[in-house]
């Protein structure tokens, strides 16, 4: 199987951009790809640890660490989250940080790449 590099490049609150990349992943892993998953700008909230879930907001601190349990790879921009202020403490477990030349890496090593957001 191939690897699928996807850049969730995701806007403010209300978008579902992050959503729809996660669940790409769920479904890219499951046909035996491995899948990186890059998240930028406000897409970088998805790192940040012990977010607290309520009934009708979606949280997907869950689904994320149970696809990184299967391989997938997320890596949230540094610069991005930091300007925000997701510092690396407040980082969950197995998420990375990293600038955008990892992404630009990890796009020239896919086999298919996809951009997500970015209005």
């Amino acid at each position: 199987m191939g690897k699928l590099t996807i850049g969730c490049f995701a806007s403010l609150v209300g978008s579902t951009n992050l959503d729809f990349a996660v669940k790409l992943s769920a479904a890219a892993m499951e046909k035996g790809h491995k899948v990186d998953l890059w998240v930028s700008g406000n897409g970088t909230m998805i790192s940040i640890k012990d977010q607290r879930a309520f009934k009708d907001y979606s949280s997907l601190e869950k689904p994320l660490k149970e696809l990184m349990a299967k391989g997938l790879n997320v890596t949230a921009c540094e610069a991005c989250a930091e300007s925000r202020g997701y510092h690396a403490d407040h980082t969950l477990e197995g998420v990375k940080r990293f600038s955008m030349d990892w992404y630009l890496g990890s796009a020239f090593d896919a086999d298919r790449l996809l951009h997500i957001g970015g209005e």
